[in-house]
């Protein structure tokens, strides 16, 4: 297998070192050892995106742990890098080996947002791996996928030969041992995929067919195999004390979109905001102990040299121990002038003691999510913070010397009204006001309220998966009004654009023939979906326009409770009927408590996968 000779094209392309691959702590093996079973992950965006991800850092620890296999890594390459490659029959190729793709034994993508799935299908094409999974022949890598979107992998169920859903560090391995038995006699890669369709946390689309209604509804999703599980389900680490999770983590010769030791503090999350998929799929909680985490954070402090450690969760600042933890970091790293950040704040425990600590060595900048403008909304999604909490909140901070504040909120959530958009520019002012009332009446140069508002999108698996998208009319008028609003020299507003929201919309909620407008749009160009600068609605309704299929089905059409979801044979542990009650909850503006304080019967406790576990 050959090394690709990238020499002559370095000079050429934008941040060349994104392709080099030897960086500090990365991971080397004898390529020359054909026994090695190789795997590839891959992530597809570019290598500032990729390497910032958490998940990617730890399959490729706990992967290359086991002797007998090479994990390397592989990015979507930037579009100048692709253009040569192309022009001179380059191969995509994995960063440590600079071996094309197509000679490892499995090429795994991480689904962290569904508009990379274009990228998805350009990596493959520029590997020279059939992008169709029914075009693989017996030597073909196989292509393995996971993630929090692979929960919905329907969309491109037609280009993966296995999903992993859940947790991926045990299943991978799991998988990785059977296919060195099934690899001695290397008979047909349905054998091999029967093999593993039984390991707790796989799902095998082609092993299941969907049978449609006459309205273009699911009607079922059946198994077309015998012995095969009929509802697969997730896959969690049970002892996350004690899982693997990286001593050295790789330091990049480039600036990333994080460059700093990252710490995971606890798996999962009470809260249940009924917006938030990753809230109830990530059930049930797990917390690290503070001895664990100090014995990590010293060992990646010395293999990395970072000088800030940033404390990782779905809501850092409801780790029990969060206290004692931030004691303890401060008073071993203070000295060192290694900084501490809380990303995720909640405005209702957010502790000023702790922040007046970790920003002994520097203040990093204060970001809050009340979500919505008025507590009516809040209370439909139950955020569980009030106006009360907000302006606490800021005025310790403000108190503490922090001159600036960015809050971030959603437009488009169900039963929102434009009072509820006026409680968004009310909210912003009112931090100003906080402001003067701390410094008496002035506003300092530094001041400044950053306002960032996304579109709702309806995701499978949470309470509000019934509730249509907005109309991108509806969501630019709701946008355009916040700008008139928020017209103030103190006040800057960012929002997301409402033509990518769409659809990830469509995709998100799609099911097996949303696969071909991928497809199609692809072969039409689409790439690097993700970013505004490079997304093209018009190449997607044409792709939808070719396929028959209509946006208004997959984003703006409300749900009722008797249709079958394209996602309705996965089971992640929370059940459907909980999701049903939380969604009528919404409509009365209910509140669920914190499912520590009070259980909320979601299923997970009672289910396999999360028994015992809940606090």
């Amino acid at each position: 297998m050959q090394k690709i000779n990238l020499k002559k094209f370095l000079k050429k392309v934008e941040k060349p070192a994104r392709y080099l691959g030897n960086e500090v702590n990365s991971i080397h093996k004898d390529t020359t050892n054909n026994e090695l079973i190789r795997y590839v992950h891959c992530f597809p965006d570019l290598y500032e995106v990729g390497m910032s991800h958490l998940g990617s850092h730890i399959l490729y620890d706990v992967i290359n742990k086991d002797e007998e296999v090479f994990c390397e890594r592989c990015y979507a390459v930037g579009l100048d890098m692709e253009k040569i490659m192309r022009e001179n029959n380059i191969p995509l190729f994995a960063l440590e080996s600079r071996q094309a793709i197509t000679n490892f034994d499995f090429i795994s993508f991480t689904l962290q947002y569904e508009l990379s799935y274009t990228n998805i299908l350009n990596m493959l094409d520029l590997g020279n791996i059939p992008v169709l999974r029914s075009e693989r022949k017996l030597d073909d890598p196989f292509v393995l996928v996971g993630g929090p979107c692979a929960y919905n992998s329907e969309p491109i169920s037609d280009f993966v030969d296995i999903v992993v859903l859940g947790e991926g560090e045990e299943v991978n391995l799991e998988i990785i041992n059977e296919y060195k038995k099934w690899k001695k006699n290397k008979t047909t890669r349905e054998d091999f995929l029967m093999q593993i369709s039984s390991i707790e946390g796989v799902y095998i689309p082609s092993f299941y067919d969907v049978i449609y209604n006459d309205d273009n509804t699911v009607k079922e999703v059946v198994p077309n195999k015998e012995n095969i599980p009929k509802k697969p389900h997730k896959r969690i680490i049970k002892d996350v004390e004690n899982v693997p999770y990286p001593e050295k983590l790789i330091v990049p010769y480039i600036e990333t979109v994080h460059s700093r030791v990252v710490l995971e503090l606890f798996r999962g999350c009470t809260r249940g905001c009924r917006f938030c998929q990753a809230g109830m799929i990530y059930r049930p909680i797990r917390e690290k102990s503070v001895d664990r985490l100090l014995e990590l954070v010293d060992k990646l402090i010395k293999s990395t040299g970072y000088d800030e450690i940033s404390l990782s969760s779905l809501s850092t600042s409801d780790y029990s121990k969060l206290v004692e933890l931030t004691d303890a970091l401060v008073e071993k790293y203070t000295d060192e002038n290694i900084g501490i950040s809380l990303p995720s704040l909640r405005l209702d425990n957010f502790s000023m003691e702790i922040a007046e600590k970790i920003q002994q060595v520097r203040k990093s900048g204060l970001t809050f999510a009340p979500e919505a403008g008025t507590q009516r909304l809040r209370d439909v999604i139950n955020k569980g913070v009030s106006e009360e909490d907000l302006k606490n909140a800021t005025k310790k901070a403000f108190e503490m010397g922090w001159n600036s504040v960015k809050l971030y909120f959603m437009i488009g959530l169900p039963t929102e009204t434009y009072e509820d958009l006026d409680g968004i520019s009310s909210l912003a002012y009112n931090v100003i006001d906080t402001y003067r009332e701390v410094h008496n009446g002035k506003l300092k140069k530094s001041f400044g309220v950053t306002v960032s508002t996304s579109t709702f999108v309806p995701k499978p698996f949470t309470p509000f998966q019934w509730h249509p998208q907005d109309k991108t009319e509806d969501v630019v008028s709701k946008q355009q009004h916040l700008i008139k609003k928020l017209k103030n020299k103190d006040i800057r507003y960012n929002y997301h654009d409402s033509q990518t929201s769409l659809m990830e919309a469509v995709i998100a909620r799609g099911d097996r023939r949303v696969g071909k407008v991928i497809y199609d749009a692809f072969k039409m160009g689409a790439k690097f979906d993700g970013w505004s600068e490079h997304f093209d609605l018009e190449i997607w309704k044409k792709a939808m326009d070719k396929n028959n299929l209509s946006i208004d089905f997959y984003a703006h059409r409300e749900r009722n409770y008797e249709e079958v979801f394209p996602w309705d044979h996965i089971d992640v542990g929370v059940t459907k009927k909980f999701l049903i009650r939380e969604n009528e909850k919404a409509k009365e503006n209910g509140v669920t408590v914190d499912c520590r304080h009070k259980c909320s019967a979601c299923g997970i406790s009672s289910h396999s996968i999360g028994k015992g576990m809940c606090h």
